[in-house]
C-alpha cells in the first residue's frame, strides 16, 4: 500500500524535490494533501498533476482562485488552522514539514501530537521550539526524521533502531561538517570590509542571499549545532564542527571505541528526502552516483573561532536555554538583513548576536505563543539597539 503524504510547503525547493521523487515512485507514494501559501498558479499545476484530496492556502482569496483552476474536485482550505488540519489528518502517514519560518511551527507540532512520521525540513521547529517539539514527539508516539543533509547524515550513521530524541549509546561526539564559506582560505582578509557581493559568492554552490551570508559567517552551522542538540539529545559540548571544503562527507558520528561512521553522497537534497520518505526502506533518489575515484582528496580543518564566533555563540545559546536559541536566530536574521542593505558591516552580524545573548534574561518557552513572543522581543530589542 502506498504511503499517503502531506507536503506542507509544496511550492518551495524541498517541496519540489519531494514531488520529483513521488513522480518517480508512483507505486510507493500518494500525495494526500498539499499546502502552498499564496502560490496559486504553481499549486494549481501541482494539484492537477497529483490530485490531492485536500489543499491549504494562506487566505480565502487565494483558496477561491485555486478552486477555479482545479480540473478535479478537492477540499480547499485556507488560513493557519488549515495547515494543522492537514498535518493531523488521520488518513496521512507522513508529513513533509517544509514550510519556512515560524509559520510552520503549529502544523509540525500538530503532526507530532497526532503520531505522524515527520520529515522535518523546518529549522525553526527546533531552534524556536525544540523542547516543545521533542516532547510532542514522545507523547504522541511520532517518528521524527531529519531532512537537513547534515542531520540526516548523522541519523543514517546511528543504530538502525535509533529514534530522534533518545540518548545515543556509546557516543563520544557528533561531527557537523561545513564548507567553510568564501573566506575560509583568506585569513588576511579584514572581515569588516567584506561586501554583500563577496559574502554571497559561495565557493561550492549557488544559494539564496540569506543562507549564503549565514554560510559565510558560519551562522548556518551554529543553527545546525542547536538543532543537533535537540534532535539527538546531546549537550552542546558533544557536537563538533569541522571544515570539510569538498562537502562530500555530510557529517560523522564518533563512538567511544574510536570508530567514526559517516555518510557520503552528492550535495543533492533529493538524497536525504528520499531517505526520509522511504524510511526504513531505500529508494532511488534520481541523483548521479558519487564517483569515489574522482575524489582526489578529503580534507578537514578546524574552525577559526577567533574570526568566526558563530559556533561558540550557538553553544552559549544552547546552555542558556530555548529563549536564547530563539534570540540567536532572530537577531541573526535582523543583522543579515541590515548587512545586505549595507547598514552594518559583515563582522557586526555575530557581534550583534553576542550582545543580544549577553543582555537576555531567559524565560521559559511553555507553548508556541511564548516562542513567537520571544522571537518578537528579540527583533524589537535589535531594532531599538541597532
Amino acid at each position: 500500500m502506498a504511503k499517503r503524504l502531506c507536503v506542507l510547503g509544496a511550492t518551495g525547493s524541498i517541496g519540489a524535490s519531494t514531488l520529483d521523487l513521488v513522480r518517480s515512485h508512483p507505486e510507493q507514494f500518494e500525495i494526500h494533501s498539499l499546502s502552498g501559501h499564496r502560490q496559486v498558479d504553481s499549486l494549481a499545476a501541482i494539484a492537477n498533476e497529483f490530485r490531492p484530496r485536500r489543499i491549504a492556502l494562506g487566505d480565502s482569496q487565494s483558496a477561491a482562485q485555486l478552486q477555479s483552476q482545479l480540473c478535479y474536485s478537492a477540499e480547499v482550505l485556507s488560513g493557519p488552522q488549515a495547515l494543522v488540519t492537514l498535518a493531523q489528518d488521520p488518513e496521512v502517514d507522513t508529513v513533509m514539514a517544509a514550510i519556512v519560518g515560524a509559520a510552520g511551527l503549529p502544523s509540525t507540532l500538530a503532526a507530532a501530537a497526532a503520531g505522524k512520521t515527520i520529515a522535518l525540513a523546518n529549522k525553526e521547529a527546533l531552534v524556536m521550539a525544540g523542547d516543545l517539539l521533542m516532547a510532542a514527539v514522545r507523547e504522541g508516539g511520532a517518528r521524527l526524521l531529519p531532512v537537513d543533509s547534515e542531520h540526516n547524515a548523522i541519523f543514517q550513521s546511528l543504530p538502525s533502531d535509533y529514534q530522534c530524541g533518545q540518548p545515543i549509546e556509546h557516543l563520544r561526539q557528533l561531527w557537523l561538517t561545513c564548507s567553510g564559506g568564501p573566506f575560509r582560505a583568506q585569513p588576511e582578509l579584514d572581515l569588516s570590509q567584506v561586501t554583500p557581493a563577496q559574502a554571497i559568492a559561495h565557493p561550492n554552490w549557488s544559494m539564496g542571499q540569506k543562507i549564503s551570508v549565514d554560510s559565510a559567517t558560519l551562522m548556518n552551522k551554529g543553527l545546525e549545532l542547536i538543532e543537533a542538540c535537540y534532535l539527538f539529545n546531546v549537550p552542546a559540548d558533544q557536537v563538533r564542527v569541522v571544515i570539510h571544503p569538498q562537502s562530500s562527507i555530510h557529517s560523522l558520528v564518533e563512538y567511544i571505541d574510536g570508530s567514526f561512521i559517516s555518510q557520503l553522497g552528492q550535495t543533492d537534497m533529493r538524497i536525504p528526502i528520499a531517505h526520509t520518505l522511504a524510511y526504513p526502506q531505500r529508494i532511488s533518489s534520481n541523483t548521479e552516483a558519487l564517483d569515489l575515484t574522482a575524489l582526489s582528496q578529503l580534507t578537514f580543518e578546524p574552525v577559526d573561532s577567533a574570526r568566526f564566533a558563530a559556533i561558540e555563540l550557538a553553544r552559549q545559546a544552547v546552555s542558556q536555554g530555548q529563549a536564547a536559541c530563539i534570540w540567536f536566530n532572530a537577531i541573526n536574521e535582523c543583522a543579515v538583513e541590515d548587512f545586505l542593505n549595507q547598514r552594518i558591516g559583515f563582522d557586526q552580524i555575530t557581534q550583534w548576536v553576542a550582545k543580544g545573548l549577553q543582555q537576555l534574561t531567559p524565560t521559559p518557552i511553555v507553548d508556541i505563543q511564548a516562542a513567537i513572543q520571544c522571537d518578537a522581543a528579540a527583533r524589537s530589542w535589535y531594532k531599538g539597539a541597532a
